[in-house]
């Protein structure tokens, strides 16, 4: 059994879809790709970030789901997403530019021998920055080329997901002996995993704390974290793997962008598999208009007009628009 190849997306819930698409497209300087629905929920919102050609490992996407109460931060759930920047340099480039847009953060500090930046949204969602100096594994993306960050400091791609459990044995056996990451370094609380080839694409960081109540989802919070494997016949090994377990799954779910498989295999926490491709270029937009319009899987085009009066517009057009490369913040 191949183990995973690393971290896919990240999927969170926002009180705002227009702020979120704000904040990731003029703060964060990542690429809208993608603008649909929820497959699940034709009356929300799911847009997704990635790098420039929406590349598998570098997306973080969001649910605006009507109603849903803020999250209430605990153990016992996904509890961080960060994101991978080129070098220590970068980061310095970014605690300027946190500071500028008046972004509040926790400033500059290491974990497991790299350079980190941690910080937050409108809110409170947990985000943290990796400086790749000293990074090996997994390559990165690519930088959004007409985005607002220079390229040299930009952001490439998903780095290490912070999980936070009150219950550390039951997690290192979920990753070590169902989902065959491999124990690489400790330095308590802190209990770093990795996959494949390695590297910060490729990383959980497990912090135990049993001091906090269970964490409850809603806006500000993760809704679930998806590994990635090449293609469908690997879903299917996992699928035979999940069946000996025992483990309730979900069975093949093909979300057209790419192909998943969902299933719970530590309390609070949803687990997705995903596949490559086939991606967000596709018959409907091009590279260069990539999250322009309401994109729509094929099975939810003949509803177009119903779905297009239940979701608000949103204005994502950037193909007409130059962003100035931000040297000076």
């Amino acid at each position: 059994m191949k183990q995973l190849n690393g971290l896919h997306h990240v999927t969170a819930i926002t009180s705002s879809a227009e702020k979120i698409y704000d904040f990731f497209t003029y703060v964060l300087g990542l690429r809208l790709v993608k603008k649909t629905v929820n497959q699940d929920d034709i009356h929300t919102y799911h847009l997704f970030f990635a790098d420039d050609v929406g590349s598998a490992g570098t997306d973080m996407t969001f649910f605006d789901f009507n109603g849903s109460m803020k999250a209430v931060k605990g153990t016992n759930e996904i509890a961080k997403t960060s994101f991978r920047v080129p070098s220590d340099e970068a980061l310095s480039y970014w605690l300027k530019r946190l500071d500028k847009y008046q972004v509040k953060h926790q400033g500059i500090k290491e974990i497991f021998g790299h350079k980190t930046l941690e910080f937050y949204d409108f809110d409170d969602q947990e985000y943290v920055l990796f400086s790749d100096e000293k990074n090996h594994g997994v390559a990165p993306g690519i930088p959004w080329h007409l985005g607002p960050v220079p390229d040299e400091f930009a952001i490439y791609g998903l780095g290490p997901i912070f999980f936070r459990v009150n219950n550390v044995p039951l997690m290192d056996k979920v990753l070590k002996d169902r989902l065959l990451f491999r124990k690489t370094q400790e330095s308590a609380p802190f209990h770093l995993y990795e996959t494949g080839e390695g590297g910060h694409g490729a990383s959980v960081i497990v912090e135990e704390r049993k001091d906090l109540p269970l964490g409850r989802q809603g806006y500000g919070g993760i809704h679930h974290v998806a590994f990635g494997v090449d293609d469908k016949d690997d879903l299917d090994a996992w699928i035979q793997i999940l069946n000996q377990l025992g483990s309730p799954h979900s069975g093949h779910v093909d979300r057209f962008y790419f192909k998943s498989l969902y299933t719970r295999l530590y309390p609070g926490m949803l687990f997705e598999f995903a596949t490559a491709g086939p991606g967000f270029i596709d018959d409907e937009e091009p590279y260069e208009t990539l999250g322009e319009q309401l994109a729509l899987p094929p099975r939810f085009r003949h509803l177009r007009d119903k779905i297009e009066g239940l979701v608000r517009h949103i204005d994502t057009k950037r193909s007409d628009k130059v962003y100035n490369k931000e040297y000076d913040v």
